[in-house]
């Protein structure tokens, strides 16, 4: 989809999964990256392998909890003192309950919303939609001042958001996905885009159980999303061809990777949010 020279990207949860795909992919086409990573042991496998394929001056890995203001203050400024702007977040960092809930897929019956503490919720919720707002609230501004910007929010499947057992999880993504179509509507014409790209489907990272992808390996299940798939999808919205696309959904498991830019152009996915409302 042609260079990204010059442009810079924040990618949150950058440091594993589908987020180091993301932003390995930004960086390979030039972009400067800051891979933002809750934990410390990140740090030194991402280092290394950025050294191995050099693109040490390119990938940046910064620790930081999200969940907090100063957390999302102190990403920014780490970002714009080493790069002077930002062009790109993609706002990747979430938190599932198989962290918390390791029995989610093999209980006989749904998790009940009442079986998640206070600290459960508040730490989904805070990591999954609030660190989200607050990191576009940080970045937004600058980007219409230079009429050019794109977020990227990850959600999730409309299913998972609705179904039993999936509480607080699903409802923070359906947040974060009705956030979005709003942030859309509000920086329609000024150069900032904000559109959704998801995996479509169960991802094969360390938040999907082990008993799932055993399934899926037998063909009991669809195939998982591999991080890699999201690559296609990421590298055409950052892309000019993507100037007119604004308040769309994408699912990397959708993506037909044998279309033109200008052919994809043509297929701008699902208007984000989960249904049209009727107006007042």
């Amino acid at each position: 989809m042609g260079s990204l020279q010059g442009r810079v990207a924040l990618v949150t949860g950058g440091s594993r999964g589908l987020g180091k795909a993301m932003a390995w992919a930004l960086a390979e086409q030039g972009c400067t990256v800051v891979a933002a990573g809750h934990l410390a042991e990140d740090r030194v496998p991402f280092e290394q392998a950025a050294r191995s394929q050099g693109l040490s001056d390119r990938l940046d890995f910064f620790q930081v909890d999200l969940r907090s203001s100063s957390g999302c203050d102190a990403l920014v400024a780490h970002a714009r003192q080493h790069t002077g702007h930002v062009d790109i977040l993609v706002n990747n960092a979430g938190l599932t309950l198989t962290f918390v809930a390791p029995d989610l897929y093999t209980r006989q019956t749904p998790r009940r919303f009442y079986e998640s503490s206070d600290e459960v919720i508040r730490g989904i919720y805070e990591t999954n939609c609030m660190a989200p707002e607050m990191m576009a609230a940080r970045v937004a501004p600058a980007m219409v001042e230079r009429g050019w910007g794109r977020i990227l929010n990850v959600t999730t499947m409309q299913p998972t958001m609705q179904r039993p057992g999936f509480c607080p999880y699903g409802s923070s993504k359906a947040a974060l996905e009705m956030a979005s179509m709003v942030w859309a509507q509000e920086l329609e014409g000024t150069g900032v885009t904000v559109n959704v790209l998801n995996p479509g489907g169960g991802a094969n990272t360390l938040g999907i159980a082990q008993e799932v992808r055993e399934a899926s390996a037998r063909g009991d299940m669809p195939r998982l999303v591999e991080p890699d798939d999201m690559v296609p999808p990421l590298l055409w919205l950052v892309s000019s061809h993507a100037d007119q696309t604004n308040g769309r959904r994408f699912d990397a498991n959708a993506w037909d990777a044998t279309l033109s830019a200008e052919q994809i152009a043509q297929q701008p996915g699902w208007p984000c949010g989960l249904q049209t409302l009727p107006k007042p």
